[in-house]
């Protein structure tokens, strides 16, 4: 039985900036992944309070959506078998210095917070992820 999913990937400021789009897709697609959606946009900081809602209590959401805003980033839907899982092990541990070898975050992380990717967490996230910014 199949377990094609969805998730969203986010590349996010510290990679734009760096120019690092293109290496990491690179990674997405060695790895399997197809990307069938993909747009570059600047979020305003209410736009990224909204998505990163779920956060909202955190003593590091204030930063993480000054962060998400701070400059272009380029949202993506990722499909694969089990792409949650997937992308979440390609992507590596939150923080970069954590991250095992081979993951964007241990190659292109720079901080805890400058890390390069984001990607859901679920299958409930991912909806509402790409629903957030690829509804119609």
């Amino acid at each position: 039985m199949s377990n094609l999913q969805q998730t969203l990937s986010i590349i996010k400021p510290d990679a734009v900036e760096r120019n690092l789009d293109k290496e990491i897709k690179g990674m997405f697609k060695s790895k399997g992944f197809l990307i069938l959606k993909e747009k570059k946009i600047q979020l305003e900081k209410s736009e990224a309070e909204k998505f990163y809602k779920v956060h909202e209590t955190k003593p590091f959401y204030n930063d993480l959506c000054a962060y998400l805003s701070s400059g272009p980033i380029i949202v993506m839907i990722l499909e694969k078998e089990n792409a949650i899982i997937a992308n979440r092990e390609l992507m590596g541990s939150t923080n970069p210095k954590d991250a095992k070898e081979g993951t964007i975050r241990k190659k292109y992380g720079i901080s805890i917070d400058k890390n390069s990717v984001h990607g859901s967490d679920s299958i409930d996230n991912a909806k509402i992820e790409i629903d957030f910014f690829f509804k119609d």
